[in-house]
Order: structure tokens, then C-alpha cells, then sequence
């Protein structure tokens, strides 16, 4: 038994000692030969001359391209002559209006970009040369964005890498770097306040609190490298893009022409740029929150029109809610409620059409679909009222099922005891 004991002391101080000697990695990161092998980096990191944005988990550092694949020079020795030779490729830091044609030197080939992202786009620097950006870099605007600006130049992750520039939550707040600065717009003339109103949208509530990676952040709307505002005849394509039956309605409605001759942004003329609100009924009707009526006024056919699709749609909604509290009372009681459930459903998308066939501006087609859905409300609480009939009628029988059983009860003891004393 010592002899046991001797043993696996010793054991358990050479396992101490090999921990010890050899750490291990905790970081959860591979570390990349790369940094070792190339002098350039290895060098830099030595002297903590690396640039500011510098991070090891670079896409390109991760897939193999060194320092020299962009900047050129040669990476295998540490004389900084040799390393920095111009014969040897060397080109240091590119011109501010040469970097897209830098980045695209890789970018912008097909057969490098295959090895990696073989589905991956190859026309962004063209498409970045029919952006505000690009038209006003090739004027001489050494101001405005490019590559690095959005993607930075040593820190480039994939963009749903959180830790990325380019990330969905993280986009608004990369653009706002230049357009939320004041001073720094002040040549251009354009608004300043487009990151703070978009906090408060119904975009940047999913976006940036929820974190729906679905929602739209600035490029869904602008583009990515070829960002510019929407024009009149885009921003519908640019809102259907996710809202496709409200853009199909609107572009079919007797409004869309009239919009266009008014030159009249569609959606947003209702809805705002930037700080799209969430939508509610009180956006029909005559009310203060009414989008109509700064355009139509009392007795205009608009106008009553509006008041019209706001009372069909307040009385759906109303009825819906009935509908709701009815369920949740026939649950609570623990009664039947799949098909009020399944009817219900039925109603709740018949809501949410009618909703949407706002933008026909159509009262009639409203009405016809509200009517469906009061037909589908109307026989869910009619099924609800019966639910909760069948209850109240259950805990009655169930009552005087008690006290029928009671009384029998009492009698059988009653019979017994009498049985006892006749004994």
C-alpha cells in the first residue's frame, strides 16, 4: 500500500511539472505559423511597430497573405533594406485614391478569389466607381470612403464575425464614423442625424437590440460597394425587396402615378427615411397620427376614403382582440381549443392582409377582406361562448353529481349503523 501511495506521488508531480513546463492553449485560438515564419511580422511585432488596427485574426493573415502580398517586398529576410527593396516588389502604403485598385488587384481576379470564396463577387470595384464614393474619389475627395474605411486594413473578419467592421449590428455605427460627424460632413450638406433617428427605428430596434441579423442595417437599403441614395424610381424596388406585396399593391394603386408626377418618394413619403416607425392603424383615418391627412382634407374624396379603411380596420382589430380574450378564458378553464386556435390563425393572417391592402388604397377591397375576417372572429367566439357553456354546464352536473353522491353517502352510513344496533 505505500509502496501504491510512493508511486502516485511521484506520478502526480511529474504530471504538475509537464503542466507547468507546457502550458496549454486557452486562448481557443490556433496560433498561425505565419506570424513566426514571416520576418516582416515577426520583426514588427518585435519592435511593437504593428499598425494600430493590427489583429491576428485577420482574414488574410489567416488564409496565408502576408504583409508582402499587399505591400510587396520580400518577407524571408530581416535586413530592412532587403525586406523594403523596391526591386523586390516594394510598394509601402498605397495612395488614398489607389486603394480600391489595390484591393482589387486580388478582388477583382477570379482565379485568385476562387481558391478561397469561389462563389464570391469580383465586380466590387466597379461597382464601387458608380458609388457617391467612387464618382467623388476619382474628382480628388480624399474625404469620402473606400475599402478601408468600412473594412479597416488589418483587422478584416468575415461579416458575421461579430468581432467585424462589417458586421450587420455593427454596419450602422461603421457609417456613422463619417456621416454622424458634423464637422467632418460639413462640405457635403447632408444630414448628420441619420445613425440617431435609425436607433429609434423599427429597423434599429430588431437590429440592434434584438440582434435580428434580418433586419436592415444601411447597405440593404444604400447597397454595399456601390452605395448611393435611392432615387425615386428605386426606393419602392428598395423597400419590396423585403416588403413585396405592399410594393405590388402600391405600384398597382391609382396613387402610384400621381406620386411619380408629384415626384414623390412612395414608401418613405408614409413611412420616413430613416427613422421608420412601427406601423399601426392610427396611420389611416382622419386622426393626428394620420399619414393621409396632410395631403387630404375633410370632405375630399381621400379623405373619406381614409376614415372609411380606418373604421374597417379598427373594427377587425377589435374583433380579433375579442377573439383573443375569449381564448385565453377557454384555456384557462382547460377546455377544448384547437379549432378556436386554428380558426384564429386563419383570422390573425386575414388581419394582417387587410393591413397590407392599405396600399391599394382601395376601400372596398379593405372592406371585403375585413369581412372575412369578422366571419372568422365571429365563429371563434361563438365556438369560445360554447367552450365556456360546456364548462359552466360540466361544474354543475359535476355539483349535483356531489351532492347526489353526498347524500348517499349519508345514507349508507345511516343504514349501517342502523344495521348495527338491530344486531
Amino acid at each position: 500500500m505505500k509502496n501504491l501511495l510512493l508511486w502516485y506521488s511521484i506520478l502526480t508531480v511529474i504530471i504538475i511539472q509537464i503542466i507547468i513546463l507546457n502550458p496549454p492553449d486557452i486562448s481557443g485560438q490556433e496560433s498561425n505559423p505565419l506570424i513566426e515564419q514571416d520576418k516582416c511580422i515577426s520583426c514588427h511585432l518585435g519592435m511593437e511597430l504593428m499598425p494600430e488596427d493590427y489583429h491576428e485574426n485577420d482574414i488574410h493573415l489567416q488564409a496565408g497573405l502576408s504583409c508582402a502580398g499587399c505591400h510587396g517586398g520580400d518577407p524571408t529576410t530581416e535586413d530592412p533594406e532587403e525586406a523594403m527593396d523596391p526591386d523586390k516588389g516594394f510598394i509601402g502604403s498605397p495612395h488614398y485614391q489607389d486603394i480600391p485598385k489595390f484591393c482589387g488587384k486580388c478582388h477583382s481576379d477570379i482565379t485568385i478569389m476562387r481558391k478561397f470564396q469561389p462563389r464570391i463577387s469580383t465586380d466590387q470595384v466597379q461597382q464601387f466607381y458608380t458609388s457617391v464614393h467612387g464618382e467623388k474619389l476619382r474628382q480628388g475627395d480624399k474625404k469620402v470612403a473606400e475599402c478601408i474605411s468600412c473594412h479597416t486594413a488589418h483587422a478584416i473578419m468575415p461579416a458575421n464575425d461579430p468581432r467585424s467592421s462589417t458586421y450587420a449590428p455593427t454596419i450602422p455605427q461603421t457609417c456613422n464614423k463619417c456621416h454622424g460627424d458634423p464637422e467632418y460632413m460639413k462640405a457635403y450638406h447632408i444630414p448628420t442625424d441619420q445613425f440617431d433617428n435609425y436607433v429609434k427605428s423599427v429597423h434599429g430596434h430588431a437590429l440592434l437590440e434584438k440582434e435580428d441579423t434580418s433586419a436592415p442595417a444601411c447597405n440593404d437599403c444604400h447597397g454595399n460597394h456601390g452605395a448611393t441614395p435611392p432615387g425615386l424610381a428605386s426606393i419602392s424596388h428598395v423597400c419590396g425587396s423585403c416588403h413585396v406585396y405592399n410594393m405590388q399593391y402600391f405600384e398597382s394603386s391609382a396613387m402610384s402615378d400621381p406620386f411619380k408626377e408629384l415626384d414623390i418618394h412612395a414608401c418613405e413619403q408614409c413611412h420616413g427615411y430613416h427613422d421608420v416607425s412601427e406601423t399601426n392603424d392610427n396611420m389611416t383615418g382622419g386622426g393626428e397620427e394620420s399619414v393621409c391627412t396632410p395631403c387630404h382634407s375633410s370632405g375630399d374624396a381621400g379623405y373619406e376614403a381614409a376614415v372609411k379603411i380606418h373604421k374597417d380596420l379598427t373594427e377587425l382589430s377589435n374583433q380579433y382582440d375579442t377573439a383573443q380574450v375569449k381564448l385565453k378564458d377557454v384555456q384557462q378553464k382547460g377546455m377544448d381549443d384547437v379549432e378556436i386556435l386554428f380558426l384564429l390563425q386563419e383570422a390573425h393572417q386575414t388581419l394582417i392582409h387587410t393591413r397590407t391592402l392599405v396600399h391599394t388604397f382601395d376601400s372596398d377591397k379593405i372592406n371585403e377582406e375585413k369581412n372575412k375576417g369578422i366571419q372568422k372572429t365571429t365563429a371563434s367566439i361563438a365556438m369560445a361562448n360554447q367552450e365556456i357553456k360546456d364548462f359552466y354546464f360540466r361544474r354543475r352536473g359535476f355539483g349535483i353529481a356531489t351532492i347526489f353522491i353526498t347524500i348517499l353517502v349519508i345514507a349508507i352510513f345511516f343504514k349501517i349503523r342502523e344495521m348495527e344496533r338491530k344486531k
